[in-house]
């Protein structure tokens, strides 16, 4: 893995495909940097910070401005939407827009998965060691504790554009009301709101991709919206800032 001043995504090992979305790679420059915006994704992770230990954040129902420190090297692992209640072994909504840090985690998540973590993944580690040891506990909870299928499926199913919550309950053979339950659950929030956040995550990846933004009525519709309105009131929810803005920030304007 590359641990020069940056962000980065991996693809997790086979074995874990299921219940992770990526490794992930963050160090700040000596220099500093501005604070990071943080959007939903459905996800939860599980954080490592050199000198500090690991962390877990729980599921965003909105942006988080998370100050970075200069020097800052973190190593994260990514739970797929739908997958970290099951294996971590709690209901996420219990950690609703919250985050333990290594105390709360020694003695937040049932059946010793904290103190394993905050003991073996301790701030000492190097990088590499860190992450080696995150993915080796994560495989160990996957293998105990799988990803609730039905909310995997259902979250895969809501990630597409014209997805319906009721639809996707019918075609999982359960009442809108036990995927309410289960969804909670495993992602922290029912499906109606992963159904925003993952709607909202298209248009993201779009702007990362570098796809074209001066159409954005174009964008709304292909993302799902029913228009640019309704897309510009949902990055203001979700992002704290219009679709342009967001774009602004998240695609910087070359030095030259």
């Amino acid at each position: 893995m590359d641990w020069s001043p940056g962000y980065r995504e991996y693809a997790p090992p086979a074995s874990l495909a299921r219940a992770v979305a990526c490794l992930w790679v963050g160090v700040t420059p000596a220099a500093g940097a501005p604070p990071t915006r943080v959007l939903p994704d459905g996800c939860t992770d599980l954080i490592w910070r050199g000198g500090t230990g690991v962390s877990l954040a729980g599921p965003d129902t909105g942006p988080v401005l998370a100050p970075v420190v200069p020097g800052t090297v973190l190593a994260g692992v990514r739970f797929r939407p739908g997958a970290g209640g099951g294996v971590l072994g709690l209901p996420l909504s219990a950690l609703l827009d919250q985050q333990l840090d290594t105390g709360a985690l020694r003695t937040g998540l049932p059946g010793g998965r904290g103190a394993s973590l905050a003991s073996q993944v301790h701030g000492e580690l190097a990088p590499e060691e860190a992450m080696h040891r995150l993915v080796r506990l994560t495989g160990q909870m996957v293998a105990g504790t799988p990803p609730d299928p039905v909310v995997a499926e259902a979250a895969h199913q809501l990630s597409r554009p014209g997805a319906r919550v009721g639809l996707v309950a019918r075609q999982l053979g359960i009442s809108e009301r036990q995927l309410h339950r289960r969804c909670v659950a495993a992602v922290g929030y029912g499906p109606v709101l992963l159904r925003r956040v993952l709607r909202f995550r298209r248009v993201v990846s779009r702007i990362d991709a570098g796809g074209a933004l001066d159409d954005l009525a174009g964008l709304a519709a292909a993302a799902g919206y029913a228009d640019q309105a309704h897309l510009t009131r949902e990055s203001q929810d979700l992002a704290g800032l219009a679709p342009a803005a967001l774009a602004r920030l998240r695609r910087p304007p070359a030095a030259g």
